[in-house]
């Protein structure tokens, strides 16, 4: 086993434990049926053994039958116990990885290096932790299972015929060895195949993404060509990792018969006087009850087999998860126990030696520089496109990575918790997200839980209300993904609306008036001011007359942040 092998095999390990109860009970249920197995089975063989040896009659034999059908009807009840709590201890592991996962991917900055393609992350949280199911819910129960009951079996069989109980307990080790040895190739082709299920999705939702470019650029037929090449690739992966399932079945099935085989064939031979191993006759019972358990013995190794590729999936899965999003974290703490601190009034804002990059890293936007800004300004960033006002406030915000020092409050910016640096900021960018549902649900999703009377006094304070009352349903009106039926201007209203609905200490603006017209864009304004009082306010701009309704201006140029004066306002414009 290589290094990796065991590593994956020691994270599975440590992700048992919130299976919680329920795994216990999916380990358990099929322990005790077992134990129940061997009373049936002798119970059974006394029965017929008394009725065929000394001819006991049918009615004495009624409580025998009676006692056999309650073994058999909690023995199934057993087993669907058992499957049950199974299912349910991997649904509660599933969950709880994905919501681990997912809070790892959130808690990253979508600027990073690292972060993996978004079609990668989906396939990675979606089917790879899928993949465990098989895992929790039926291989590792029947493990349990197949490292007890042969041997107990074998053990409670020794002292009533050695030899029987001998080849028991020599056979039924062997068995897991011969799997071994097929299982590692189906190890090494369950790995091909989970990569290529990664391939494979990442691919086909970047195609999708670009479709529109595909298709100007007429490239869709040949990019659904390779997609179906693909798919038909995996599909030969797949079918690998089957024919390996399979042999490594037959190669148990192959080594039970045997062993089934040569029990019927003692006990055979003993009964006809051919052997003479035994220092007392075998008793009918005793024979009855060795041809019972005998196919039971390897029982739990077949269900071993039959389980023993979800182990494969599993490993490959657990792989393919860190090979997209890095080392499982810690679980996070409950949704519930998270609770920001609310803003206690305007931020301070304070960097130095800053230095910031394009995300090649081929360009410096910025080298150097240094910004302080006290609770309460509002300060206007200045710059032509493609400067780098963007990157700074993503900086600002912890979305971007960085080299130097911000502070937040004197306090630096990698040591806020992320609750509370997003109550402590919040940021409109350029291209709001805007989600398939009504306005008011969007602008709602700065606040969850908000009131009906708080959303509409923040779109009454962005300005959505006069074209939201005049759609059938105001608020209520549902909207496409992506802002689908909205201009640009309502969009950014609507983005705008989830900051009223905030209560932060430094608010970051991207152009929040690029798209409206002069009238509209001073009344916007002025909502805007009067909101971040005793705010600190930074807005990236192009438009002069924004940036001299500011407190100071800073224009980003040559890499460096230089103060810049204001002058009046109304068309005179910034030096």
């Amino acid at each position: 086993m290589t290094e990796t092998d065991r590593h994956n095999a020691r994270t599975l390990s440590s992700l048992r434990h919130h299976g919680g109860p329920w795994l216990i009970l999916a380990i358990a249920a099929p322990l005790l049926a077992g134990a129940l197995l061997v009373w049936q089975a002798w119970t059974l063989a006394a029965l017929l053994g008394g009725a065929i040896e000394t001819g006991i009659a049918v009615d004495t034999l009624t409580p025998g039958i009676l006692l056999i059908l309650a073994l058999l009807l909690a023995r199934a009840a057993l087993a669907a116990i058992g499957d049950r709590a199974g299912t349910a201890a991997s649904e509660a592991i599933k969950a709880q990885l994905r919501a681990t996962l997912f809070s790892h991917l959130l808690a990253r900055s979508p600027r990073a290096a690292e972060q993996p393609q978004s079609g990668a992350a989906s396939a990675a949280i979606v089917d790879q932790v899928e993949a465990l199911d098989g895992f929790f819910a039926h291989y590792l129960p029947a493990m349990i299972q197949a490292a007890i009951l042969p041997i107990a079996f074998g053990a409670i069989i020794l002292p009533l015929d050695w030899l029987a109980g001998l080849l028991f307990l020599i056979t039924a080790p062997l068995i897991p060895v011969f799997m071994a040895l097929a299982g590692w190739g189906a190890q090494i082709a369950t790995d091909r195949q989970a990569r290529a299920l990664s391939l494979l999705t990442g691919r086909f939702a970047d195609r999708l993404r670009g479709i529109v470019t595909l298709k100007l650029f007429d490239r869709a037929e040949a990019e659904t060509a390779g997609i179906v090449a693909a798919s038909d690739e995996l599909r030969r992966r797949t079918l690998r990792v089957l024919r390996i399932a399979f042999l490594s079945s037959a190669v148990l099935e192959f080594f039970a018969a045997l062993g089934v085989a040569g029990i019927a064939l003692y006990v055979g031979l003993t009964f006809i006087d051919y052997l003479q191993l035994r220092s007392s006759p075998l008793t009918l019972q005793l024979g009855l009850f060795l041809l019972l358990m005998a196919p039971e013995v390897y029982n739990p190794l077949r269900l071993l087999a039959a389980h023993y590729h979800d182990r494969a999936a599993a490993k490959s899965a657990i792989g393919e998860i860190e090979a997209q999003l890095g080392t499982l974290p810690a679980a996070p703490a409950p949704l519930a126990d998270i609770k920001p601190t609310p803003s206690t009034g305007p931020a301070g804002l304070t960097a130095t030696g800053l230095t910031l990059r394009t995300p090649d890293a081929a360009r410096v936007i910025l080298a150097d520089a240094d910004l302080t800004i006290t609770p309460g300004e509002h300060i206007a960033l200045l710059g032509p496109s493609g400067i780098g006002k963007s990157t700074l406030l993503e900086a600002v915000a912890r979305l971007r990575l960085h080299e130097g020092g911000i502070a937040l409050d004197h306090r630096p910016l990698a040591d806020w918790p992320e609750a509370e640096l997003r109550a402590r900021v919040t940021m409109l960018g350029q291209k709001p997200r805007i989600f398939a549902g009504s306005i008011a649900h969007n602008i709602a999703l700065a606040r969850p839980g908000a009131s009906a009377g708080d959303v509409r006094h923040a779109a009454e304070r962005a300005h959505i209300a006069p074209f939201a009352d005049a759609l059938p349903d105001g608020l209520d009106t549902i909207l496409g993904e992506g802002g689908l039926g909205l201009s640009g201007g309502q969009a950014q209203r609507i983005a705008l609306a989830r900051i009223y609905l905030r209560d932060a200490g430094l608010i970051l603006l991207d152009e929040p008036t690029a798209h409206l017209d002069a009238g509209l864009e001073q009344a916007v304004l002025d909502d805007l001011k009067s909101y971040a009082r005793g705010r600190t306010l930074i807005i990236a701009t192009h438009s002069l007359d924004v940036a001299a309704r500011m407190d100071r201006a800073w224009r980003i140029a040559g890499e460096a942040l230089l103060p810049t004066p204001l002058l009046a306002r109304k068309g005179k414009g910034v030096a």
